[in-house]
């Protein structure tokens, strides 16, 4: 998973109403500790799949203007001066904790052998075109996302409007008799 894979948690929360994306949410399932030897594999693989750090945050950047104009900052000029003096160094200095997230998530669903198999795969030249790709990826990827929710959230909108009002979740709203 890459860092702007965040992006598309953050585009996702401002196309859907803050509601329906509470219900939506799964409860993470508490799960027991990975054992720290796949977790070391695990962490090394995620750490050669996002390929370089300072790429990666770099392809950041330009999205993140974009997110910064969304939640007010119109001026094009100010949203990239927030990027660069907060939220790129932000991100930068927690870069290694987000590793850590997703390295417990491939541990906890992965075996040593397929995460073996993985960082065996990004040592290849292709893996390394590969993850040296991922951000444009990324971006490519989010693009299309956003592109998609825009698309079908105004028939997700009007559907959610009549499921709620069937089922009489409305402001005095009793359910319609089946």
């Amino acid at each position: 998973m890459r860092l702007s894979t965040l992006l598309v948690g953050l585009c996702l929360g401002t196309a859907l109403p803050g509601a329906v994306l509470a219900q939506l949410a799964p409860k993470p399932a508490p799960a027991a500790a990975p054992d720290p030897a796949l977790l070391k594999v695990a962490r090394e693989t995620v750490a050669q799949m996002q390929g370089d750090r300072a790429a990666t945050l770099g392809s950041m950047a330009a999205p993140m203007v974009g997110m910064m104009q969304q939640i007010g900052i119109k001026e094009p000029d100010k949203a990239q001066v927030l990027v660069q003096e907060v939220v790129m160094p932000t991100l930068s200095a927690h870069y290694d904790e987000l590793l850590d997230i997703q390295a417990r998530g491939f541990a906890t669903i992965l075996s040593k052998d397929d995460l073996q198999a993985i960082a065996a795969f990004y040592a290849t030249p292709t893996g390394k075109r590969l993850a040296a790709a991922q951000p444009q990826l990324a971006q490519i990827q989010l693009a299309g996302m956003q592109q998609w929710m825009q698309a079908v959230a105004p028939e997700m909108q009007a559907k959610i409007v009549k499921a709620v009002q069937a089922h009489g979740w409305g402001p005095g709203g009793q359910a319609k008799p089946k």
